[in-house]
């Protein structure tokens, strides 16, 4: 049975139901809270849920499931997977002390690497809302995570990018171009991955293909990956497809992950088909999931709680499976869930705290729906705060302006600009590619050639020629 909380301040008295409805209620305002019916009543309410939060000791949320243990595969897999020894140092901590610990100079990057496995989803998400923006990002650029395939991703001082070449009918000469345009400004160690817009298995295997010539053609340190279903993956490595990552949309309750076509059983299939390629040349690092706040309540399957503490449940799920990169999507799902550029602004922040401090290689899409109140400056804002933090990678698109999903993210020029201005640097192989290839001038300060490159300008001389119309 739930467990009630209750609290008096001054003359009046409060009572929480639940440890779902005091999370939910102790969460910073954001419309999809206001249109589930969790969100706190006030901003008094929702202070007096962070005060009652901040005295629950971090093993409340090894007693008590947000979502029962007998119905959730995630719960189980949360539960199952908890490392007690990993925990024991933070043990006695209620959720306010472990603020405190965290921004303390005792929590250091390598402490912090110790004691991630034995942190639940919850104690994430519930200390996450007791903390100002700039706590989220302090903590987070304290947890450096590091993963690997073709080149290495997530090192400090280190910010890689995916190059998002969609083209609205999946055209080749179209993304061929987009990803000549994203690599001439240094985008693409992350990954080169398209979303197709026809999904399915040939569709993507076509796509595959032409990811895996350009890459081996030029030998470039990067890895590809079509945003297909993750059963039209698996059905492609076994047509011999050149499949590098395993791509999901995951979600933090098993309702939204089979309301997405996949269970945990799925993903372990898919994680041991991408192993058995060994396309990998520096890591093993071989699956890229996509999250995002409100997932779990549009598709009804909630459970009546908050959608932060959703989202960092499926980093749990991201974890148990290695995965090479996984970034939220933050703004994408719209207004509904996140209203304007300050609930897209906190909310990112947030995932990528949760992320981090579980042990999950965190990105970020930077994006917003043209239907927002938000615009470019509020996603420059984010992506400069994000860049402070250590987000280990973000989307380059042309123009900043996703043609095929219609919605608005970062460009190649903001990545740039992020490099630029915090001195940040590629992978380190994809960055000695760049050198070799001189696509920069001066790597060290991200100043481009003036000329294209001598590799790619023979191959646009080789291009067909269109035919003359001359009167």
């Amino acid at each position: 049975m739930a467990q009630t909380y209750y609290t008096t301040v001054g003359s009046r008295s409060y009572r929480f139901a639940s440890l779902a409805e005091l999370m939910a209620k102790a969460t910073p305002p954001r419309s999809g809270d206001r249109l589930a019916g969790v969100m706190a009543e006030s901003a008094e309410e929702r202070v007096v849920a962070q005060m009652v939060l901040a005295e629950l000791p971090l093993t409340t949320f090894l007693n008590e499931a947000l979502i029962p243990y007998e119905e959730d595969e995630i719960t189980r897999l949360i539960m199952d997977d908890h490392d007690a020894a990993a925990f024991a140092p933070i043990s006695h901590l209620t959720v306010g002390d472990f603020r405190n610990w965290l921004l303390s100079d005792h929590a250091t990057s390598e402490v912090l690497a110790e004691v991630k496995a034995g942190i639940t989803p919850e104690m994430a998400a519930a200390v996450s809302k007791l903390m100002r923006n700039q706590d989220l990002i302090l903590v987070a650029k304290k947890c450096q995570v590091t993963t690997a395939f073709r080149n290495t991703i997530g090192l400090p001082g280190r910010l890689s990018t995916r190059l998002q070449p969609n083209h609205p009918t999946d055209d080749v000469t179209g993304i061929a171009a987009s990803i000549l345009d994203g690599l001439l400004y240094g985008s693409g160690d992350a990954v080169i991955g398209i979303n197709p817009a026809t999904d399915n298995v040939a569709q993507s295997v076509k796509l595959m293909r032409l990811m895996d010539d350009v890459i081996q053609k030029y030998q470039i340190p990067t890895q590809s990956c079509v945003l297909t279903h993750v059963t039209n993956t698996l059905e492609a490595i076994e047509q011999g497809a050149p499949v590098d990552l395993v791509f999901q949309s995951i979600g933090g309750t098993e309702a939204t992950n089979r309301s997405f076509g996949f269970d945990l059983s799925t993903l372990a299939e898919a994680e041991a088909a991408a192993q058995s390629l060994n396309r990998g040349t520096v890591g093993r690092n071989v699956m890229y999931f996509e999250t995002g706040q409100g997932s779990s309540l549009s598709a009804d399957a909630h459970h009546g709680l908050d959608q932060q503490t959703c989202e960092a449940r499926a980093y749990a799920v991201a974890r148990k499976f290695n995965p090479l990169l996984v970034n939220t999507v933050v703004g994408f799902i719209g207004p509904e869930y996140l209203f304007d550029g300050k609930e897209i602004t906190r909310a990112g922040l947030e995932d990528h705290f949760c992320g981090k401090l579980l042990g999950v290689p965190m990105g970020c899409d930077v994006c917003y729906t043209n239907h927002a109140e938000a615009d470019q400056n509020d996603m420059d804002n984010l992506l400069t705060l994000l860049g402070v933090a250590g987000c280990n990678f973000i989307m380059g698109i042309p123009g900043s302006d996703d043609i095929m999903l219609n919605y608005q993210t970062t460009s190649f020029h903001d990545a740039l600009y992020a490099r630029r201005v915090l001195g940040l640097k590629a992978a380190p192989e994809f960055e000695r590619w760049l050198e070799e290839m001189q696509i920069f001038q001066d790597i060290s300060t991200h100043r481009l050639n003036d000329q294209l490159p001598a590799a790619f300008a023979n191959s646009l001389r080789h291009l067909p020629k269109e035919p003359s119309h001359g009167g």
